[in-house]
């Protein structure tokens, strides 16, 4: 049978990745892997990381499995710092520990199939280009919301909120929870608020991704269109991931969280949830669980995560406006002040195929082709030489 099969397309970001690692240049740069990176251009362990797994190292007493959905102790954790004190302790939520963020949304693509059958998932225009795949992996088809224009560099609003008004009852909306990916373009809190409002009244199930809390104003701001949903709506699913904010990348660590109209209700979905689970990974891997409750559960190391946070979402900002400044500098007549207003490690840069293109074939930049950049890789010592390379392509291409 496998003598018939073909080559699959490589990812159009992880081969890109693959790319760039083979690439001899020595001052090659790359902008389109979904990693942060520090000053020095690496992807860093977090100091409050190192130490909870030397907590971790001396108080690990076994290797046993963790159930279906996790320690209790985790979701607990993710619960406080996704939804805040009072939420958390509504009693309608319920939150398993999955592989990821991505096996977050793929678990709940499955919860989905398994309860209600095949669904529509309206998903924003654009979107991480992983989406659509995981949900129709699970049987799902998907529909697309308007929401980035790219000549006016903002948020579609009317067009946005017009199709919300038309999607129909029980159908799925996916949101990004902040940061979007790829535009970098975030909603208000008054528009937050009148999507809740919008939802409560069409009756549409939203379903948040919520990958990059703290990495746009702070992580109790980035968390309140979230809360502004579950305060207002009596369902919605919440998809979380730690790779980012934890620098967790490797370790898998997501969390799937439940929310419904009392605790009976949250019980049961939370049981088809385990179903679903089980039919698929069976329990979850435990180490980056216990890294995150470890952290969350000391209050030095919160503390330290806290700073940690801070100083990345910090360095992601600082780099922006150098990115926009050093263009200006270089002569660029394009306006790029846009990106200093985006949100987050993506942005949604301009760039047309051609310019990505040649970037790659003459300068080593790499960037993925649709001109989305990921702002954490630019550094203040390629900075000068990214620019010079962007401005050039900018001239000298038709």
């Amino acid at each position: 049978m496998f003598d018939r099969l073909e080559m699959a397309p490589p990812d159009a970001i992880l081969g890109l990745t693959e790319a760039f690692r083979k690439d001899p240049r020595p001052e090659k740069i790359n902008l389109g892997v979904g990693v942060y990176k520090d000053e020095r251009n690496q992807t860093p362990v977090l100091r409050c990381v190192k130490n909870a797994e030397q907590v971790l190292l001396e108080k690990e007493d076994t290797k046993n499995y963790l159930s279906i959905g996790g320690d209790p102790a985790f979701g607990k954790a993710v619960e406080q710092i996704v939804f805040g004190d009072d939420l958390a302790a509504s009693g309608r939520i319920r939150t398993v520990h999955t592989p990821g963020g991505t096996g977050a949304l793929r678990v709940a693509a499955d919860f989905l199939f398994r309860c209600f059958g095949s669904k529509k998932i309206w998903m924003s225009d654009p979107t991480w280009a992983n989406h659509p795949a995981v949900f129709q992996a699970a049987g799902h088809t998907v529909a697309k919301y308007p929401y980035y224009d790219p000549d006016r560099k903002d948020i579609r609003w009317n067009a946005f909120i017009d199709t919300l008004r038309a999607i129909p009852r029980e159908d799925v909306v996916l949101l990004h929870g902040c940061c979007h990916n790829p535009s970098g373009m975030d909603l208000t809190p008054a528009q937050w608020a009148e999507v809740a409002h919008i939802a409560a009244d069409r009756g549409w199930l939203p379903l948040i991704d919520f990958a990059y809390q703290g990495l746009a104003d702070g992580l109790e701001e980035d968390a309140a269109g979230v809360r502004a949903l579950i305060g207002t709506l009596p369902e919605a699913l919440v998809c979380a991931s730690f790779s980012k904010n934890f620098g967790l990348y490797r370790e898998r660590c997501g969390a799937l969280s439940m929310i419904a109209a009392n605790a009976h209700a949250t019980e049961r979905v939370f049981s088809q949830v385990e179903k679903a689970i089980r039919a698929n990974y069976s329990n979850p891997p435990a180490h980056g669980g216990l890294i995150v409750t470890t952290v969350l559960n000391t209050p030095d190391l919160r503390d330290l995560w806290v700073s940690e946070v801070a100083a990345m979402r910090d360095r992601i900002h600082t780099m922006r406006q150098l990115f926009v400044e050093t263009l200006a500098a270089k002569g660029v007549d394009q306006d790029f002040s846009f990106i200093s207003r985006q949100k987050g490690m993506f942005s949604f840069s301009g760039l047309t195929p051609e310019h990505v293109q040649r970037l790659r074939e003459e300068y080593a930049i790499y960037i993925v082709g649709s001109g989305r950049i990921n702002v954490a890789g630019m550094m203040p010592d390629n900075m000068d030489r990214l620019c010079e390379a962007i401005a050039s392509v900018l001239k000298t291409t038709a």
